[in-house]
């Protein structure tokens, strides 16, 4: 069998439902932070609702900010991330757990773009955040993905244990 035969093979068996669940995540995070680079670009703030608003920031780091500078690094870990996720859908057959990964592979995949394509350098690009409630920090719709794929994750693995008799 040739190397393509065999990653056609492999994509065959990967849930379709959770790369379309994947590509709209995706696409509603590149739209968004497309959004709010040009509407919020000049610096104002726009007031939602309580304390959310909508504040570009750009974040060099991981989540939450911290480790600032590491990019190139967090690109590659995440690329290695929604490979392992995206190979292990082909094991599953939970529900849960092909949304939630469809989830955090668009939310990765989403966050992997801006650190490509989001600035002069290659992998040294900034993540696009402006999702602002002004005591947490600042997140995108990407994050929003991962953040709720990882919860439905684990809950559909505890659901699993649970049923199987697993502890």
């Amino acid at each position: 069998m040739t190397i393509r035969g065999a990653i056609t093979t492999r994509l065959r068996n990967i849930p379709l439902f959770s790369m379309v669940i994947a590509l709209a995540a995706l696409i509603v995070d590149q739209v968004s932070k497309e959004w709010a680079v040009s509407h919020l670009g000049d610096g104002h703030v726009d007031h939602v609702v309580w304390t959310l608003q909508f504040n570009l920031s750009f974040n060099s780091g991981m989540a939450f900010g911290r480790a600032q500078g590491w990019g190139p690094v967090i690109a590659v870990a995440a690329t290695l991330i929604v490979v392992v996720f995206v190979l292990t859908l082909r094991r599953t057959d939970s529900k849960a757990s092909i949304v939630a990964v469809g989830l955090i592979v668009g939310g990765a995949l989403g966050n992997l773009i801006d650190r490509l394509f989001r600035n002069e350098a290659w992998l040294r690009g900034r993540v696009v955040d402006f999702i602002d409630f002004q005591w947490f920090p600042i997140f995108n719709v990407a994050d929003i993905c991962i953040n709720v794929g990882g919860v439905l994750l684990i809950i559909s693995y505890l659901r699993t244990s649970t049923s199987s008799g697993v502890t």
